[in-house]
């Protein structure tokens, strides 16, 4: 069987968990819209990889386009904002 390898942009950020009040990872796939989540980041990764992978053979199995694989080379940054000391945040 022939196989293809695409690469598709994860981002990775903490989250605290509202139940247990403890420190999770969420991982986003901005390209396909899919997320998971793991206690450590390895398994956020893992557990990512395995949602985009169902993604794509669900997607194929149902006769839609594949989104190709992002572009090699790309910026990821933040940014610095300023809003007033009485706005809620939910997560600081």
């Amino acid at each position: 069987m022939d196989t293809k390898v695409l690469n598709y942009r994860i981002i990775i950020e903490p989250e605290l968990n509202k139940k247990t009040g403890k420190k999770v990872y969420v991982g986003f796939c901005p390209k396909l819209g899919v997320s998971d989540w793991g206690k450590t980041v390895e398994a956020a990764i893992g557990n990512i990889k395995e949602a985009i992978e169902c993604h794509l053979e669900s997607m194929a199995s149902h006769k839609k386009d594949i989104p190709c694989s992002d572009a090699d080379e790309y910026l990821v940054t933040t940014t610095e904002v300023v809003l007033p000391a009485n706005i809620h945040f939910g997560f600081a």
